[in-house]
């Protein structure tokens, strides 16, 4: 009996005093990315545009008159609000970096680097602001079907 009291003692003394194995936590977001407004890429093109028009327009595809044109008319369909976690991402960035995918193809991975936005994200800003693009331009988009024999 005393060997039964025993055993039940450390048992309940082992599971009082057994501390749980604390999970480590990931990161919400990677430090470099945390720093977007410093490190991205908009705020090289803001210099590109003052200096050199014809660098700023090749990096769109098109002028900056016309990316401010459509990026008003995005602007109601691609804004974010901001939570308490964090701030969202702009309109601007999210339109920069839907042309740029869009103008050279380059990959989600390689394209975070510039725009200092994790993959994940970017697959869905290019998604959701090529949606606004068709929503907002599709009453100026013609499209013709031919059918050729």
């Amino acid at each position: 009996m005393d060997k039964k009291k025993a055993c039940i003692a450390i048992i309940i003394a082992l599971s009082v005093t057994k501390k749980k194995k604390q999970i480590k936590r990931k990161r919400w977001i990677k430090e470099w990315i945390a720093k977007r407004k410093e490190y991205t890429h908009l705020n090289i093109l803001n210099e590109i545009k003052l200096s050199d028009p014809k660098d700023y327009q090749n990096y769109f595809r098109m002028s900056d008159v016309i990316y401010n044109q459509l990026l008003n008319m995005l602007r109601p369909f691609i804004t974010k609000m901001d939570t308490n976690m964090r701030d969202s991402i702009s309109a601007n960035e999210r339109l920069a970096v839907t042309l740029r995918y869009l103008a050279t193809g380059r990959s989600f991975e390689d394209l975070k680097f510039s725009s200092i936005i994790s993959p994940t994200t970017i697959s869905m800003i290019v998604i959701e602001t090529c949606e606004a693009i068709v929503t907002v331009l599709k009453d100026l988009i013609q499209t013709k079907l031919t059918v050729l024999f």
